[in-house]
């Protein structure tokens, strides 16, 4: 697999379609795993960035209960992910009840359609091979 790579690269066109390796096989061999965003490929990040990709916004009980997340589990993958500006997360009282919410931001948003334009490309040359 390593010598079929190495030679799409120094291959063009008809040479990589001879080799075996298809066109989208070799974007994702120029785009490889370790280039896939290590902050929202964790499970529990992908599962929170997700559920705010479909919610406007989540409290920290509703996203808890959502995503069956301990406290302290949540707390600090939420924390990474507020650290990396893709969550936004307002703290505020509600009939003297601490209320946690959680918005997904615009960098979040492009990070995740990243991730998931890598994870496809990934799926298309697996299935093309």
């Amino acid at each position: 697999m390593v010598a079929k790579i190495g030679a799409l690269r120094k291959s063009k066109g008809v040479e990589a379609i001879q080799a075996g390796i298809s066109p989208a096989r070799d974007r994702v061999a120029r785009r490889p795993l370790d280039q896939l965003d290590r902050l929202i490929h964790e499970r529990m990040r992908l599962s929170i960035v997700s559920a705010l990709a479909v919610n406007e916004l989540l409290t920290f009980k509703e996203l808890k209960e959502l995503l069956r997340m301990s406290d302290g589990n949540l707390s600090v993958h939420a924390r990474k992910l507020e650290e990396a500006g893709y969550v936004a997360c307002t703290k505020e009282f509600f009939n003297r009840v601490p209320r946690t919410e959680y918005r997904l931001t615009a960098t979040g948003r492009r990070a995740l359609e990243r991730y998931l334009n890598h994870m496809e490309a990934l799926i298309q040359a697996t299935r093309e091979s």
